[in-house]
């Protein structure tokens, strides 16, 4: 069953064909993966894990990627740069933050046709608008998502072309009975102003406890939107996730942005021992990383076949 956005109905999403394969199974061939396969740690400890994750730029099998981490003390890394090569453990680089210092940053995405360019969304519902410049991440502006709830808690956030519109989407993560909430928004590049979101709640069947229905949301070039969930039962564990096909995100021939999010959302992927919070899809390709805030264990990435080009 598909269900309304709220104030805008949008039909006839297709899901994928099920699939009971594990996301380390989904996994490229050696030929055109990144890295050395399986997770392949980025950091130790609780300021070092992964809260959110955006291709930088990719030569062949060699991917750069940027991600955030959800630290929130000055002096703690707030971005760190990540290199993947085929045999190789990942280049890891923290990156200096000149500007307004974020707290909790929990997602990021790369700005569309702008290199080296990306929006980083914290928890409290600030985007900062960043460009890196070598080892340092300078913030351009700042502002806020609409309509922000004192009581949410977002932690995913996406962007994509569609109709020639860039269209934000962003995830309130809910937690157990309280299912996440997605938005989307048409967001304007030149002056980083929102239009008027609308929204869908979204709960997964898996994980069952300590659930985080949202925490991370990427979008495909077609507007289909992948959504992570993650059970987070305290600092050391035991962590459990899931990716989900969720629905889709559209624009109209006016220009009118549509949502539809699934009542029984199709699991593309299950994941053991890690606390995904973080999605990156290489561009045209099915072939994504994912990243994990694993808290006292640390950060780690994973390649995995999970993403529609």
């Amino acid at each position: 069953m598909i269900t309304r956005a709220i104030g805008v109905a949008v039909l006839g999403v297709a899901l994928l064909a099920p699939t009971t394969a594990t996301a380390q199974e989904h996994a490229p061939t050696a030929a055109s993966r990144p890295g050395t396969g399986g997770w392949q740690r980025v950091g130790d400890g609780m300021t070092a894990g992964i809260s959110g994750l955006a291709v930088e730029d990719r030569h062949g099998a060699a991917v750069d990627l940027v991600g955030v981490r959800d630290n929130k003390e000055p002096g703690q890394n707030r971005l760190v740069a990540i290199g993947l090569r085929p045999g190789a453990a990942p280049r890891v680089r923290p990156l200096d933050w000149v500007g307004p210092l974020p707290v909790d940053l929990e997602a990021i995405d790369a700005v569309p046709g702008r290199p080296h360019e990306f929006l980083a969304l914290a928890s409290g519902g600030t985007a900062y608008r960043v460009v890196r410049d070598g080892d340092t991440a300078r913030v351009l502006g700042t502002f806020r998502l609409p309509d922000v709830s004192p009581d949410a808690n977002y932690e995913g956030f996406a962007l994509s072309v569609l109709r020639g519109r860039t269209v934000a989407v962003w995830a309130d993560r809910g937690q157990d009975d309280r299912p996440a909430t997605l938005f989307a928004a048409a967001w304007n590049p030149a002056d980083n102003s929102l239009g008027a979101p609308v929204s869908a709640r979204f709960r997964v069947p898996y994980p069952a406890a300590h659930v985080r229905h949202a925490s991370d949301v990427k979008a495909a070039a077609d507007g289909r939107l992948t959504v992570s969930s993650a059970a987070d039962p305290g600092n050391d564990g035991p962590f459990a996730s899931a990716l989900y096909d969720a629905g889709r995100v559209t624009v109209s021939r006016t220009g009118r942005i549509g949502l539809t999010v699934s009542d029984a959302p199709h699991r593309l992927a299950t994941v053991s021992g890690h606390k995904v919070e973080g999605l990156a899809c290489l561009p045209g390709s099915r072939a994504g990383i994912l990243g994990s805030d694993d808290e006292n264990d640390g950060g780690s990435v994973a390649v995995a076949r999970f993403c529609r080009p």
